[in-house]
């Protein structure tokens, strides 16, 4: 059966996601990107890509058709709403759109019309206006996947790119909060999830993983805080007792040179900018946000709407097209 092989979420039709995923359809064949679909309003993606001055011929189809569509047109899945969104202009009148967007891609995945999932940045605060009720983007498509499951499913955030991989083990939480929030428990379901998937979707057959010490220079032996010793160095103890590889604490400041990097497969970071800043300093914009521990493959490029260049033409394209490679090479049989 020939499937499509992956969709596109709109995002924010404010932001620059809808300019990128026309940008990405006219450079497919410089990239020699799979055949993929965006979930739209396609009169709203033809008024973005004649603002522009782009020839993008957009036809609405069914999953059945993308991959005969796609070499001629962007193929464009219907949103049963319109969308009138200007660009800058978040409004939470578009939530509507956006939410569905991504809740009809989770179920096409997972029904197997599509491979895998990208999903274009949206503004979490726009969908809180609107009552969105879930704490971000990952942890609702966690709790669509979960839909009439019995499972519970533990999304782990990684940012990858070809010169680095980092996973922050507390992510999107105050940095007064993270010493709190760091458990042995966390640090060991974290570390499962990504080795699992590193040999399971990525075919690395003993990843390696790295573990950065919460504090400066691991704690210097507890002289800089207790949690290096007391909460990390356990969790490492378990992984390495389960037969996974996995070296620290080491101090963060010493893990991103390039030797460094050559020592492991994936770096366990224990908050959000610990991770965040050497991955976004080595690859900008080449670097793509994939979520582990789901049963579909999701990537989704490594940067929000950015309202503030939106409509403008001048948004890179960079990530959202390695986030579709990403997407595709990982959910390949």
């Amino acid at each position: 059966m020939n499937l499509p092989s992956l969709l596109l979420t709109q995002g924010d039709p404010a932001g620059i996601g809808p300019e990128l995923a026309l940008r990405a359809w006219l450079l497919r064949k410089e990239h020699a990107l799979p055949p993929f679909a965006v979930l739209s309003d396609p009169a709203f993606l033809e008024r973005v890509a004649q603002s522009q001055g782009w020839d993008v011929p957009i036809i609405a189809v069914e999953t059945a058709q993308i991959p005969k569509v796609f070499p001629k047109a962007l193929p464009v899945l219907p949103l049963s709403v319109s969308v009138a969104a200007q660009p800058g202009r978040p409004d939470a009148g578009a939530a509507a759109s956006v939410v569905e967007s991504i809740e009809r891609a989770v179920q096409l995945v997972r029904q197997g019309a599509a491979s895998a999932l990208v999903t274009n940045p949206i503004a979490k605060h726009v969908l809180y206006e609107a009552g969105f009720r879930h704490p971000g983007h990952t942890e609702y498509l966690a709790a669509l996947a979960s839909e009439g499951t019995n499972e519970t499913f533990h999304p782990v955030m990684m940012l990858w790119s070809e010169q680095l991989a980092v996973v922050p083990v507390t992510v999107h939480i105050p940095l007064a909060n993270v010493p709190s929030a760091l458990t042995t428990d966390l640090i060991v379901l974290t570390g499962r999830i990504v080795a699992r998937e590193l040999r399971e979707r990525f075919g690395i057959a003993n990843p390696r993983l790295a573990l950065a010490g919460l504090n400066p220079h691991a704690g210097e032996n507890g002289a800089m805080g207790a949690e290096d010793g007391g909460v990390i160095a356990p969790a490492i103890d378990i992984l390495r007792q389960e037969g996974i590889e996995a070296a620290g604490p080491l101090p963060a400041d010493t893990m991103f040179h390039a030797r460094a990097r050559s020592r492991y497969d994936a770096a366990l970071a224990m908050y959000h900018d610990q991770a965040l800043i050497p991955i976004k300093t080595i690859a900008f914009d080449e670097a793509v946000n994939v979520t582990l521990g789901l049963p579909f493959v999701r990537t989704s490029p490594d940067h929000g709407p950015a309202f503030d260049i939106a409509g403008q033409g001048i948004a890179r394209p960079d990530s959202l097209i390695a986030a579709i490679k990403l997407a595709a090479r990982l959910g390949s049989p």
